[in-house]
């Protein structure tokens, strides 16, 4: 019974994530090609008003690689939290019917968003080789700041998804959050720009930042500035500690209210 239950969730969860991936474009003349133009035009844009009007990253070594790959990680973690955060209710008619397990509804968008990821870090390759960025030891590090960021980004939406069926204004809360965060997150400046060394330190702490600062120091320059050579290797378990704290919150809280969930919906 348990391997039929198993194969039948797998089987559902692959449904679910074909389903996710199509409804996102449906209707759409470029249709998936969306998942890749759209970090690349914001790239463009950034890196046009921020290299050739504000003269910011002149100093900092394939800066448009660097600025790509912060662009591309940020994406994958708000993309994955808002189409997360609605998932619950827009599947509200299949948790009626079906008895299925909640997990999977919330799961599937979360694998639709690393899919997304997987075809923009294809761009970001071709940007390493046109910019002549050569590869080190470092870079077999990199799919770890990858998962990082991932279990970070689960956890979140675990909680948003459950909270959202109860708190209905909580996508307008979560738009200002990734506003205020995508400035807050050294993305689109070099955290050198940070004219206090404190600050930078605190800036360093958030996970987002740091999983984004070690991904450039392994995958694009050494010369990046990350939470361990700024503070130290020990500091750097702070925010693996709050990635942690957020996966467990938010698995715990999505599973306290799952009971309810074809109540509220």
């Amino acid at each position: 019974m348990n391997t039929y239950l198993s194969k039948r969730n797998r089987a559902l969860l692959s449904e679910l994530v074909r389903t996710d991936f199509k409804l996102r474009y449906q209707g759409s003349a470029l249709g998936y090609a969306w998942s890749v133009l759209k970090p690349l035009l914001m790239f463009v844009i950034l890196y046009v008003v921020f290299v050739y009007f504000l003269r910011i990253g002149k100093d900092v070594e394939h800066f448009p690689v660097y600025l790509l790959l912060g662009i591309v990680m940020w994406n994958f973690f708000t993309e994955m939290t808002i189409q997360s955060l609605s998932s619950i209710l827009n599947r509200g008619d299949l948790i009626r019917k079906i008895k299925i397990p909640r997990w999977t509804i919330v799961f599937s968008s979360s694998i639709s968003a690393v899919i997304n990821l997987a075809l923009s870090l294809v761009v970001v390759g071709i940007f390493m080789i046109i910019n002549g960025v050569e590869l080190t030891p470092y870079a077999l590090l990199f799919p770890l700041n990858i998962f990082m960021l991932y279990i970070l980004a689960l956890g979140v939406s675990y909680f948003l998804a459950a909270a959202f069926v109860k708190f209905r204004d909580l996508n307008y809360i979560w738009d200002v959050v990734l506003q205020a965060g995508f400035y807050v997150t050294p993305i689109i400046y070099p955290i050198t720009m940070v004219p206090s060394v404190t600050i930078q330190q605190v800036l360093l702490l958030n996970p987002i930042a740091m999983a984004i600062q070690d991904a450039r120091f392994n995958l694009v320059t050494q010369t990046t500035v990350t939470t361990e050579s700024l503070l130290s290797f020990a500091w750097t378990i702070i925010p693996i500690v709050i990635t942690i704290g957020i996966f467990i919150l938010g698995i715990t809280y999505f599973k306290s209210q799952s009971s309810s969930f074809a109540e509220n919906i």
